[in-house]
């Protein structure tokens, strides 16, 4: 994981002390001569890498809380949160190969919120979609698209309980995105109620309340993702896991494909048969592999439109190319 490199870590830094004796240990039991170097990494929360210079241990710092947010409470129930969806994905069994999520190695709240993770390697699945759509050669992807479907599988499939999905959550966060860029006069009233509308439409579709709740990670992004060799997957970030229905995260990899490669060819369709890819080595894993990728991907649009309405609200995102977005996303929630 590369980053740029800062300095040493003080040992009059209560950091330290925090890595050195509470930390340090869990990796190779020694607290013996050591010293930190320590790397900014690219990321939106204030992410660092901590590397021991005598044995090379190496481990990620992330504060959840900054002066930018100034909200203690906030941050704190968030290190709160990410910590403990970490744990309880690892104890589903999610260690190890081919599926793992990193190790929480501990958390301080005095430390601005402070979590500990392992530091873990490998390929993210945004090099590899990008890679692959400036090469032309998709053999990779399709290969890491069918390790990801196994490894979702497994994160929703061992997470399951007798409980029905309220689709009104799912409901409530496309309202969420469209607040949001109705407030930057990104969409017009007109739009809003459409899409309000098209939302009440598939609320009314059984087949949206159908499944059961599954831990889903919350925020499948291509980020979020890295991969090794053969079917091994890492997660990490969990801090918006959560119970709700699987097509959460199924549909926010969908619509990052969409996106990863409608804006780099302009073709609004050349993701599809990836995605398609995704489903169906997905739906491999159920007893019945037919009936749950029809299951799935008839609730598909849904969140694929709304996760294309996540994009759009990005500052980094262009006028001309914000507004296909939206345009693709419309079309996407008239797919009910």
């Amino acid at each position: 994981m590369a980053g740029k490199y800062i300095g040493k870590l003080s040992e009059r830094d209560q950091l330290y002390g925090f890595l050195r004796y509470d930390i340090q240990p869990q990796i190779n039991g020694t607290t013996n001569h050591v010293s930190y170097r320590v790397f900014k990494l690219n990321a939106s929360n204030d992410v660092y890498l901590y590397e021991e210079r005598n044995t090379g241990v190496k481990l990620i710092g992330k504060f959840l809380y900054s002066a930018r947010s100034n909200n203690w409470e906030s941050s704190a129930a968030r290190l709160t949160r990410e910590y403990d969806n970490l744990s309880k994905m690892r104890g589903y069994g999610l260690t190890g190969y081919p599926h793992h999520v990193a190790r929480p190695l501990g958390r301080n709240y005095s430390l601005n919120a402070l979590l500990v993770t392992e530091n873990c390697e490998g390929e993210l699945l945004s090099g590899i979609i990008l890679s692959a759509i400036q090469s032309g050669h998709y053999q990779h992807l399709y290969q890491k698209l069918t390790a990801l479907g196994y490894f979702l599988s497994a994160f929703h499939n061992r997470s399951a309980v007798g409980v029905g999905v309220d689709f009104n959550q799912d409901c409530t966060y496309l309202d969420h995105m469209v607040t949001h860029l109705h407030r930057r006069h990104t969409l017009s009233w007109e739009e809003v109620s459409e899409i309000q509308w098209l939302r009440d439409q598939w609320r009314n579709q059984p087949r949206m309340w159908e499944d059961q709740q599954v831990y889903v990670h919350g925020d499948a992004t291509p980020e979020n993702f890295m991969f090794g060799g053969g079917l091994s997957v890492i997660g990490i970030d969990l801090e918006r896991a959560r119970r709700a229905d699987r097509v959460f995260d199924v549909g926010r990899i969908a619509g990052e494909l969409k996106h990863f490669f409608f804006r780099a060819t302009g073709n609004k369709f050349a993701a599809d048969p990836f995605i398609g890819h995704f489903l169906w080595e997905y739906a491999c894993h159920f007893p019945d592999r037919h009936r749950a990728f029809k299951s799935i991907s008839r609730r598909l649009p849904y969140h694929m439109g709304v996760t294309l309405l996540r994009i759009a609200r990005n500052d980094w995102v262009d006028h001309v190319y914000r507004r296909r977005l939206i345009d693709e996303a419309k079309e996407c929630l008239r797919s009910f």
